[in-house]
């Protein structure tokens, strides 16, 4: 009897062990790719709360108009108010150094960043760039400490339909954990240019459908390497609401690399350049004189003497079609061009003349 027990205990241990062995084999395999980088990065993210000082203009003012008998009495009555914001970043070097963009911090008077260990620091700008909406800042590290950053990736490299990993601080929730927020989706496109917002020039994004929302501005966009490929800047709303309802687009990191490597040198990005040409977009008219199939393109109306354009052989009447492999369709993506572009750049462009396309390679100079 006893030796029945035994041999009962004993298959039980066995029975058990194997159960906790299956058990630790399932625990195991929720460990993956996107679990492993979410743990690497997380530290690395910050949430961002600025003040900024907005002025407004009084509504009495304008009910009054321009009238000059009340302008003596009212001025121009306006007046300046502090508003609160939040978005988010995350550290892209052991001496504090953050990446966010310029609608979150590049007005800020006061900058609050919070880390994921719950240490607040006030921040300085380094230099931000309402052109390509990227903003650096600086927290200043404590005697001997040093701070977790994050691994700049590829963006030339990103693949549509693989994993991307959005980080940041949607709607301020970061702050009630102190922990960044997660959502996982894929690369849903890339290269999409979006029309110009003010001065800002977006270009070439990556677009994901990883959950991004009011607050996520700045957080960065991973692959499942756990290295940052974008920087969450914008969501497509359809013009129903400001939550997302599909898509996100990110600035590719490549973009914003030289422009980082600028701002901490000077402060701010110089695209102080000229290219000597006039130009017009074609219109109806214009295609039908030139027998164009489309619209399409902008025309060149005057060159001046000794420029860039003059020197590179453009002409008078060219139809400028493609700039470094980007199809100009009208005078807003030829300015979209020229804002994220500086003097010394190489422009290829691909040129309609004499009914057929022509090559030119045009070098941007400065403007004295």
């Amino acid at each position: 009897m006893k030796r029945r027990l035994n041999r009962t205990f004993t298959a039980s241990l066995i029975v058990m062990a194997l159960l906790f062995g299956q058990q630790d084999e399932i625990s195991k395999s929720r460990q993956n790719a996107i679990t492993k980088a979410v743990e690497l990065v997380s530290p690395t993210v910050v949430g961002i709360n600025v003040i900024e000082v907005r002025e407004y203009r009084d509504p009495f003012a304008n009910f009054f108009g321009n009238d000059p008998f009340f302008r003596q009495f009212f001025g121009n009555r306006n007046y300046r108010q502090e508003v609160k914001g939040l978005g988010s970043g995350f550290i892209i070097s052991p001496d504090g150094y953050v990446l966010t963009n310029d609608h979150v911090a590049g007005n800020a008077k006061e900058i609050t960043v919070t880390l994921t260990n719950g240490k607040k620091y006030q921040a300085d700008i380094i230099g931000t760039d309402d052109v390509s909406d990227v903003c650096l800042i600086k927290i200043t590290p404590e005697k001997g400490e040093t701070f977790p950053f994050v691994k700049l990736g590829n963006s030339d490299n990103v693949i549509i339909g693989e994993w991307t990993i959005a980080f940041g601080n949607p709607f301020g929730l970061f702050d009630n954990i102190d922990k960044p927020i997660v959502t996982v989706g894929v690369v849903s496109a890339k290269g999409m240019n979006l029309n110009v917002d003010g001065n800002r020039s977006y270009r070439g994004l990556i677009q994901t459908d990883a959950v991004i929302n009011s607050g996520n501005s700045g957080g960065p966009l991973l692959n499942a390497d756990g290295e940052v490929i974008g920087i969450n800047t914008l969501i497509y709303t359809g013009g129903v609401s400001q939550a997302y309802i599909g898509y996100g687009f990110a600035i590719p990191i490549n973009r914003v690399k030289p422009i980082v490597d600028e701002l901490q040198r000077k402060g701010k990005v110089e695209r102080n350049f000229w290219t000597g040409m006039e130009i017009r977009p074609v219109d109806a008219q214009i295609a039908r004189y030139f027998s164009l199939k489309q619209a399409q393109g902008v025309i060149v109306s005057d060159i001046k003497k000794n420029s860039p354009a003059d020197r590179a052989g453009v002409q008078v009447a060219d139809i400028i079609v493609e700039i470094n492999g980007e199809r100009i369709v009208d005078e807003s993506r030829l300015i979209s061009v020229m804002q994220d572009s500086r003097a010394g750049d190489l422009w290829k462009m691909k040129i309609y003349r004499d009914k057929k396309i022509v090559a030119v390679e045009m070098k941007l100079e400065k403007q004295i």
